[in-house]
């Protein structure tokens, strides 16, 4: 990854939240069931001392503290599914993850279109217990947003745990490829956000990984440079995101540079965050695209294409 591209890859400042709604109270909530997921054999995030803990927010549910990594399926209906499947890692400045906005709706509406989904629940950067001091925490790193910290030295390293936690839910769902009706050669992944860099990092530094196709869904499009073997690549963002909508293209090209697939859709109106919320503008039209792309890509059920 080149400079820009670390640098973008740096900026944990992502929070997955909608820009309209950015007063909204987070509230602790008891940690939701989910006797779907399946630890990832990635092992505890080293050096944490404080736990796994959830709120809400924005009529929505985060977790924060993730300490080990978990993978959650969302298949479709027996005889429904097309054997592609989609890795989604939600977005959250690496500091929390969106579960639901960008994490199980997702998941559920892809399985519903005939794409097996699997929700990547990434170990991450620890903050306060307390909900006073994650908050604060949080406007701190949001307040230093104009002043870009250094780029790490390689953005393998900077994110490793996370890295490690992609690369083990490709591994594991290629292991269950049978049971879980996927063709392991067409495994790709959605990222938001932070979790869009996590996607980025995953292709370029994921070793074994090798996804077949990913979405950046506002996420950094910064340049980097391409692998001749680059996956499709599908890119969502508004132009008035608040953190990457003034920051080119640079994306865009270095895959148009290196001959591979890449669509951009670019909304005039969205802010930062949206997801799967329903608002106003256009923006919200980004999960009808990505299908469209995904069918023509040949990853839907051969009676939907």
């Amino acid at each position: 990854m080149n400079k820009a591209g670390c640098v973008a890859l740096a900026l944990a400042c992502a929070l997955a939240a909608p820009a309209m709604a950015q007063n909204d109270k987070m509230t602790p909530i008891a940690t939701p069931a989910q006797p779907a997921a399946i630890t990832l054999n990635t092992g505890p995030l080293p050096g944490a001392t404080v736990q796994e803990s959830w709120h809400s927010q924005y009529n929505s549910v985060f977790a924060r503290n993730v300490t080990l990594a978990t993978l959650t399926p969302f298949l479709p209906a027996a005889g429904k599914g097309s054997g592609a499947a989609v890795i989604v890692a939600p977005g959250g400045g690496f500091r929390t993850l969106s579960m639901e906005n960008e994490g199980w709706q997702v998941a559920q509406a892809l399985a519903d279109k005939g794409v097996a989904a699997f929700v990547l629940k990434y170990r991450l950067i620890q903050t306060p217990a307390d909900m006073d001091g994650f908050a604060r925490s949080m406007a701190e790193m949001f307040s230093g947003t104009a002043k870009r910290p250094p780029p790490p030295p390689d953005g393998a390293a900077a994110y490793a745990p996370q890295i490690a936690d992609a690369r083990a839910a490709f591994a594991l769902v290629r292991a269950r490829a049978g049971e879980w009706h996927v063709d392991p050669k067409r495994i790709g992944m959605l990222g938001f956000s932070a979790g869009a860099m996590l996607t980025m990092a995953t292709t370029l530094h994921g070793q074994d990984a090798k996804p077949a196709f990913i979405g950046n869904i506002y996420g950094p499009i910064t340049a980097v440079t391409a692998p001749a073997d680059a996956p499709p690549l599908f890119i969502a963002l508004a132009a008035d995101d608040p953190f990457f909508g003034n920051s080119g293209y640079g994306l865009v090209d270095s895959w148009r540079n290196a001959k591979r697939p890449v669509e951009l859709h670019l909304f005039e109106q969205g802010g930062h965050g949206f997801g799967m919320y329903q608002k106003t503008t256009t923006s919200t039209g980004w999960f009808d695209s990505y299908v469209r792309w995904l069918g023509m890509h040949g990853y839907l059920p051969a009676a939907t294409r």
